[in-house]
Parts: C-alpha cells; structure tokens; sequence
C-alpha cells in the first residue's frame, strides 16, 4: 500500500490544525520536498511516540545527572550487583537476519546527498547513515537527509555536482543501510510537542522506519539503526520499549527492527550485558565507539585527578583501558550471540603516495589490533580506505566465515573495574595543547556554519574527537596539570594560546575564508566552554543554538 502524499499547502493545514489540538507542530522553515516526508501517516507515528515516549526522555537524562554527581563525590562506575543475575544467566540475543551476518567493513558519514551515494557504492557491506556525530542537524540537512535516504530506499537517488557536472548514482550492489539516530541528549527544535521540542531520536526512528520499512522488508532487509550515546541499560529498555510499540502498531513480527549500540560511555561499558539483555529481541551487535569512549572517561571521571588524560594522540587502542573496553565489549557480546564491531579509522587517504602509505600503514595496525582481538567487522570514514579494511578482515575472517562470533575469549582472565577505568601514560606536550586547539577551533566552526564532518590535518574529525581536543584541555585546566616543558596549563595560558592559535588558522585557511566563516564565533564558543568551571556536557548542545535555522 503507497501512502498519498501531501502537497506543501496540505502539510501546512494538517499541522496549523494539529498546533491548534496542543498536539505536533512544525515550526521550521518549509524545506523544498518536505511533503514527501511530512505525510499525515508520518506524522500520525511521530505524535504517538511523542506521546508515550516523551515525557520519559528527561527523567533519563536526570538519572545521568544523579549518577555523575556520585561519581564527582568520589565513586567510582562499577559493574551493577542488582543484576548480576543477567550477567551471570545463559541467554541469547533473538537472532541476527542473513544480511547483517556479515559486516567486516562499514562505512559511516553525513546523510548528504552525494555522500549517500558514494557510501552505498564503497566496497564495505554496511553503510551507516548519520544523523549524529558527522551531522550539523540544522533543518534543511534533517529534512534532505531523510529524503535522500527514502529515496536509496527505493533505488532512485541520483545527483548531479553542480561544480563540475559529474552525476552519481547507486550501483548495482550497494552496501545494506543502517540509520544512525541522534542520541538522547538531543532535540528537534523545529517540531514542537504541547508547545515543547521533541526528542531528536524520537524524530529520526520515526520518520526512516515509517518511510522505509516496507521497502527495505520487500527486499530481504529491514529497518535497521545505531543507537548512539547509552549509558544504562535503563536507557535500552526505553528504546525497547519504542520498537516493541512500533512493530506492533504495524502488525509486525516481535524483533522485526534491529539495532547496533555503540557502547561509547564510560557507564554503559559497566553494562554492557543488561543492555543486550533489554534488547535481546532487537538487538543484533555492539559498537566500540573509540572516540566518544575517549572523550566519556574524561568526562565521567572529571573530578577525578589522578585519572587526567595525556595528549589525545597517546591515547590509541593497545592502551590497558581500551584495550579492556575492545576485549570485553567483544567477550560479552559473542557469548549472547551478539556481533562486536570495532572502532573508526578516521583518517582520510593523502595526494603524496609516501604520505598515503604511511596514512595505510596506520589503518593495517590498527585494524590488525581489532580483527586479532576477534571484533567483526570496523568501520572507515573515507571510501578511499575500504579496501585495506577489507582486506584485512578477509584475512582474519576468511571467505568460509561472515564473521566471528566463534572467538569466545573464554581463556581470558575476568575483566575487572580496575582494568576499565586505569589511566594511561604519555605526555601532555604544549604542541599537542596547541593541535588540539586549533582542531577544536576548526570544527565548532564548521559545525556551527552547517557541517559535521570535517577533514583536518589527515583526520576526518566529527564531533567525537572535537570532543575530546576541548575536554582534555578542560581537564589539564581543573586539575593544575603541567606541560611537558613546565608551563602549567591555566584558563589565561589557554586563552593566550586560543588567540596565538586562531591567528595560525587564519593563516592556514586564508583571509578570505576567515573572513566570509565563523572563526570568531568559534573560538568564542571554545572559550566559554574550556574556561567553564562546570564541564558542558556536549559541545553540540551550545552549538545547536548557533546553526542557521
């Protein structure tokens, strides 16, 4: 059965009606093709949702705010002694459908038109469609990315680069598509529920499966998405709760909707078990979210000063505490029949083809480390690295396996608390300061202006590893920590170094780009969220209020 279609002037009547009944409103700007989306089935899914999920979104994101203040007294995140029972029981997730057995490479990005396209086409079996980390949410990027990814649904996405002509379209076997929703630390202020923004993840899940399910169903796929941000399995028994209502308002077989977590808080990797348990009919893997992981133990353990953080380049993946993060979350997830996917290769291919091979060279470790430690499959940011990806994992893997869910670890020793949460060494060198800066700089800029994922210096930076570059800085601040060199890292040495540091961008981008962007607001942004006493909790929440509508 085909939906009709609203026209823009329908939209507008239903809504203007629906604001009038308290219920769900549009307050963004009309985006060109909104009517594909915005359909009174649609809509009809998000108020639903809206009203029986809703109200809880807050009192989880209370609950976060209880636990991090015990732990700022002094405690410590531990595994849970009133469910040890679930940790300790011999249950299995439901199961995982044929096509997401396999999924050794995947490849994440934006849901920008041109980016969709060349994603499905990469040599990868998965990709990951961002409405998160890699996306500026303004509207209009929303509103399109929802649209392009109905249209992939359905075969029929084309684009044509205004700049030079060329014209992409899907190839005959693109990557399976899974969409990443926004985390629950985030709302969409262009829909209004009684007055109030909604959740932004209640707005993504809603809008692709409605638009997507019976498409993806009818080709032996499904509506599959990446739950970004857990950090209890408190929080998984709401989402739980969101796909059992779902698949039963549309007659479908209980676990129809699949999802990956990515475990990438420091509290959810004490949970890992009880989020797989909630989940059990839904989910078919975890994630090693490396970068957010990073970037959660500095800011769960902020207070903490003997657990400050080195220089973000010294804190790599054989490091004890990611290294028992990989090992566990692979453990724990292969004893429930769950799949364990590795982290991000963020860097992006080079021009020069000694600096390329270096840039290779990098990725094999590295996805050497996770294949041997026994994860799935791992994920790459740029197409240009899916074949050294592939062809590591193919090694370890091989062609008579989809993957290896039959490396237990059973051998290893328990994993304890101690091990999860033990600092690293390195330094904290005045240069690594001055980098990380300067990518902070550099990305809060191009987020605010409207773009989430951003090249720098080799890297594909997104929000995560922005994150971490300003959270580092924040701590070696709180805790009177010193340089290398001696220099005592203070609010007023950051500030000298902001200002040394914005002109070396201007230098770097040019005076007209420094001009015609928003460097200064940036670097006002940073600022105020560095020298703050208090830890903002997302860069991304200050920074959503400074996106063009």
């Amino acid at each position: 059965m085909t939906e009709h279609t609203l026209s823009e002037q329908q939209v507008n009547l239903t809504l203007n009606k629906a604001t009038a009944n308290g219920t769900l409103a549009l307050v963004g700007n009309t985006i060109p093709g909104q009517e594909v989306i915005f359909t009174e089935g649609a809509m009809a899914l998000l108020e639903s949702l809206c009203r029986e999920f809703g109200a809880e979104v807050p009192t989880l994101l209370a609950k976060r705010k209880d636990r991090q203040a015990r732990i700022d007294k002094g405690a410590l995140p531990d595994f849970l002694p009133e469910t040890r029972a679930i940790r300790d029981g011999a249950w299995k997730i439901r199961g995982i459908p044929n096509d997401l057995l396999d999924r050794r490479v995947e490849i994440t990005g934006p849901v920008e038109r041109k980016m969709v396209i060349n994603a499905l086409n990469a040599n990868a079996k998965v990709f990951m469609a961002d409405f998160e980390d890699s996306l500026a949410p303004s509207w209009q990027k929303v509103v399109e990315g929802q649209i392009n990814l109905r249209d992939a649904v359905r075969g029929e996405i084309e684009y044509t680069a205004p700049e030079t002509g060329k014209h992409y379209k899907l190839g005959p076997n693109p990557a399976v598509l899974v969409c990443r929703v926004r985390g629950l630390h985030l709302k969409e202020k262009h829909v209004e529920f009684n007055g109030l923004p909604i959740s932004g993840s209640l707005f993504d899940f809603a809008m692709y499966f409605y638009h997507n399910y019976r498409q993806l169903l009818a080709k032996g796929s499904g509506p599959y998405f990446y739950i970004p941000k857990l950090e209890s399995h408190i929080e998984a028994r709401w989402w739980a709760k969101v796909f059992a209502f779902v698949e039963e308002r549309f007659c479908l077989q209980a676990g129809t909707i699949k999802c990956t977590c990515l475990i990438e808080t420091l509290p959810a990797v004490f949970e890992m078990d009880e989020i797989l348990y909630e989940l059990r009919s839904n989910i078919v893997a975890l994630n090693c979210g490396r970068w957010d992981y990073i970037f959660s133990y500095i800011k769960t353990l902020k207070r903490h000063g003997d657990r400050v953080l080195p220089d973000r380049q010294a804190v790599t993946m054989d490091t004890p505490f990611l290294s028992a993060y990989s090992r566990l979350l692979i453990k724990t997830s292969h004893k429930r029949g769950a799949l364990a996917m590795g982290g991000m290769a963020a860097f992006i291919p080079a021009k020069d083809p000694a600096q390329n091979e270096a840039v290779l060279q990098r990725v094999r470790k590295d996805k050497e480390l996770e294949a041997r430690n026994g994860h799935d499959g791992t994920w790459v940011a740029h197409p240009g690295l899916a074949d050294t990806a592939m062809g590591i994992f193919n090694e370890y893997i091989g062609q008579d396996h989809q993957n290896q869910l039959h490396i237990t670890r059973d051998v290893d020793a328990p994993i304890l608390a101690a091990e999860l949460l033990k600092t690293c060494d390195g330094e904290r060198t005045e240069q690594g300061m001055r980098l990380n800066i300067r990518i902070a700089l550099q990305y809060l800029e191009a987020w605010i202006s409207g773009n989430g994922c951003v090249p720098i210096y080799g890297l594909m930076e997104d929000a995560a590893t922005a994150e971490i570059s300003r959270a580092s800085i924040w701590q070696w601040i709180q805790h009177g920590k010193s340089l290398s060199n001696g220099k005592l890292v203070t609010k007023q040495l950051f500030k000298d170094m902001l200002v040394e540091e914005l002109a070396n961008v201007k230098k770097e981008v040019g005076s007209d780009r420094f001009t015609h962007g928003k460097f200064t607001q940036a670097a006002v942004l940073l600022e105020d969220i560095t020298t703050s006493d208090e830890l903002v909790d997302f860069l991304t929440l200050p920074g959503y209020e400074m996106l063009t509508a």
